[in-house]
C-alpha cells in the first residue's frame, strides 16, 4: 500500500459495553478540538453492517438517512460530523461491509487475484483499509470511526484492519479512541466501572491497546473513577475523559477540551503545538442552553414518531434557527396519521402551534394526514416549511383547496386522475431499487424578489436532494390559480424546487433538504425565514 510515506495522523474511534453512547459525537468533537487548532481534519464512519449504504435503512430503526453533497446515503453520523467540524464530506467518509464485499468479490470475478484463494486476512482488511487510506489522503489528521461495539459479529475485520493499520504508517501516528460506559447502581450509591474494564479488556486481546478512554456516564463522577479507570484499563490518567450528559451535545468540546484532550491527542501524535480557537464554538454552546424572552412552537407532522433520530438533522436546523434569532423552540410530535383517520376539524391537533413541519418521507403511510396539515396551513395562514415529500404534498393540498379533489402523487395512487406530483424522467422503473434516487447536489435558479431569494440574498444556489418523484410540469399553469406559484427551479426550468403559496406569511417548500446544509453556527435561510415568520 505504500502507507508509511504518509504524514497524515490517524484517530480510531471504537466503542465498547453497548451502541448508542455517542462515539459519533465523540469522533466529532475530537475533530473539532483538533480543527480549532488549525489542523485540516477529515472523518469516517466504517459501518460493519452488510448493506452498501444506508440508503434502504429503517429511519425508524436506524435514524435518518443523510445525504452527503455527491449523493451518498449515509449513516446519521455524518450529519453530526458535518455539524460539529462544518465541512462538507463525500462518500469516501462512509463505508459499509457491502460496499466493500461487493467491490472485493467484482474484482475476484474478473481475475484480479489470479486465482488466489481470497480470505478476510489479507483480502478484505486490505481492502478497508485502502478506503481509509484513500479518505485521508492530503489531510492532517483522519478520523476513523468503527459502527457497533467491540465484539459484535461483524466487526471481527474492521478491527483487525485497524490494528495492522498501525504497523504499516507507524503505531507513532495512530491513535487509538474507545468510548465506554459508567453505570450507576442506585441501590449502592456506587458508578461502577466493571463494564469499562471488560470492554476495554476485549479491546487488548485483539491487539489494539486504546491511547485514550472516554467515559459516558449518566451524572458527573469522583475523580477517583478516572485512576481506577487507568489502573486497571491501561490508560494514562491523562488519556481519560470522563463525559457526563450535557445539556447539549455541542458542550462535549468544550468538555473534552476543558479535561486537557485537545493537548493529550497533540502530545500523543507528537503534533505542532497550537492554542484552540473555540470562541465561535463557545458562543453556539451559549445559545444552544440559554434561556431567551421569545418563544415558537413548531409542530413535525410525522409518521415515525418519538425517535428524533429520524429526524435529527431537521431538529438540529430549527434548533440552530431558533437560538441565533433568541427564540425558545418547543418541537411537538404531531402524528400524521392521527390526523389521516380524523373526522372533521384537525384544528385541535394544530392548537398552540406557531408553525408546522412537513419532513421527507417515503411509501403511502402517513400521507393523507400530511396533506391535510398542508390544506390547514394555507387555509389558516399558519408557517410552513414542507421539505422533499413535504413539498409534494404542499402541492396536492394547494390543488385540493383549488377545487381539484383527486389531486394526488403518482407515488401514492398510480392510477390517480390527476398525478401533480409525478415520477421524474429518468426514474422510471427504478422505483424499487436503491441508490438510484436523484441524490446530492443540484444548482437552483430562485425566482428575483420572491421570500427565499430575500432570505439566501441570492439567485443562485446549491442543496442537496433525495427523491424520485417531481412537480409535474402539466400542472404548473395552474398553480397561480391553486395559490401557489414556483419561485426555485432547476436552471433549464423543468423542474420546479421550489414553492411558495401567495398572500400567506410563509408558506414555503422545497424538493431538496436544507437541512443537511445548516450548521449550528450558521442556519439555514429556510428554516430562519420559517422561525422568524413565527414571532412576527
Amino acid at each position: 500500500m505504500g502507507l508509511r510515506k504518509q504524514r497524515t495522523k490517524y484517530i480510531f474511534v471504537t466503542g465498547g459495553v453497548l451502541s448508542g453512547l455517542g462515539k459519533g459525537i465523540t469522533a466529532s468533537s475530537i475533530g473539532n478540538i483538533l480543527k480549532s487548532r488549525g489542523f485540516s481534519v477529515n472523518i469516517q464512519k466504517l459501518d460493519p453492517y452488510l448493506n452498501v449504504d444506508a440508503g434502504t435503512l429503517n429511519p425508524a430503526e436506524h435514524g435518518e438517512c443523510f445525504v452527503t453533497k455527491d449523493g451518498a446515503e449515509t449513516d446519521l453520523d455524518l450529519g453530526h460530523y458535518e455539524r460539529f467540524l462544518d465541512i462538507e464530506l463525500t462518500q469516501a467518509s462512509s463505508i459499509m461491509s457491502g460496499r466493500v464485499l461487493r467491490k472485493l468479490i467484482d474484482d475476484e470475478r474478473a481475475g484480479k487475484f489470479l486465482g488466489k484463494t481470497v480470505q478476510v486476512v489479507p483480502h478484505f482488511t486490505e481492502a478497508i483499509q485502502e478506503y481509509i487510506k484513500v479518505a485521508a489522503d492530503g489531510f492532517d489528521i483522519h478520523i476513523v470511526e468503527i459502527g457497533g461495539t467491540v465484539g459484535d459479529y461483524e466487526s471481527p475485520a474492521f478491527f483487525e484492519a485497524i490494528r495492522e493499520y498501525a504497523s504499516k504508517v507507524g503505531r507513532e501516528n495512530c491513535l487509538y479512541v474507545h468510548v465506554v460506559y459508567l453505570p450507576f447502581l442506585g441501590t449502592s450509591q456506587e458508578i461502577k466501572t466493571k463494564p469499562a474494564q471488560n470492554a476495554t479488556r476485549e479491546l487488548r486481546s485483539i491487539g489494539i491497546m486504546p491511547d485514550l478512554l472516554v467515559a459516558r456516564c449518566e451524572s458527573k463522577v469522583n475523580g477517583h473513577v478516572r485512576k481506577k479507570l487507568s489502573d486497571f484499563c491501561g490508560v494514562s490518567e491523562k488519556g481519560i475523559a470522563l463525559l457526563p450528559n450535557a445539556k447539549t451535545v455541542y458542550e462535549v468540546p468544550l468538555t473534552l477540551e476543558k479535561q486537557g484532550i485537545g493537548s493529550y491527542i497533540s502530545n500523543t501524535l507528537d503534533l505542532k503545538s497550537r492554542k484552540p480557537n473555540l470562541k465561535k464554538w463557545d458562543e453556539v454552546s451559549r445559545r444552544a442552553t440559554a434561556k431567551f424572552d421569545k418563544k415558537a412552537t413548531i409542530g413535525v407532522v410525522a409518521k415515525y414518531m418519538d425517535n428524533q433520530d429520524t429526524y435529527m438533522s431537521v431538529f438540529e436546523a430549527l434548533k440552530s434557527a431558533a437560538w441565533w434569532q433568541g427564540v425558545n423552540l418547543e418541537i411537538k410530535w404531531i402524528d400524521a396519521e392521527k390526523i389521516e383517520s380524523s373526522r372533521g376539524s384537525i384544528g385541535a391537533k394544530f392548537k398552540n402551534v406557531d408553525g408546522i413541519v412537513v419532513p421527507g418521507g417515503f411509501g403511502s403511510r402517513g400521507v393523507e394526514g400530511k396533506i391535510k396539515a398542508a390544506q390547514w396551513a394555507l387555509k389558516h395562514k399558519v408557517p410552513y416549511l414542507g421539505l422533499c415529500l413535504g413539498l409534494q404534498v404542499g402541492v396536492v393540498a394547494a390543488a385540493r383547496n383549488a377545487g381539484v379533489k383527486d389531486a394526488n402523487s403518482a407515488e401514492i395512487q398510480s392510477d390517480s386522475p390527476d398525478p401533480v406530483i409525478s415520477t421524474m424522467a429518468d426514474q422510471k422503473g427504478k422505483e424499487g431499487t436503491g441508490g438510484s434516487m436523484r441524490l446530492g447536489n443540484y444548482p437552483c435558479l430562485l425566482l428575483k424578489n420572491s421570500k427565499v431569494a430575500k432570505l439566501y440574498k441570492k439567485k443562485n444556489i446549491l442543496e442537496r436532494h433525495r427523491h424520485r418523484y417531481e412537480c409535474n410540469n402539466d400542472y404548473r399553469k395552474q398553480y397561480n390559480s391553486w395559490g401557489i406559484e414556483a419561485v426555485g427551479t432547476s436552471p433549464d426550468g423543468s423542474l420546479v424546487e421550489i414553492i411558495e403559496a401567495k398572500n400567506h406569511p410563509y408558506f414555503v417548500a422545497s424538493q431538496f433538504h436544507p437541512e443537511f446544509t445548516s450548521r449550528p453556527n450558521r442556519p439555514h435561510p429556510l428554516f430562519r425565514g420559517l422561525i422568524d415568520s413565527c414571532i412576527q
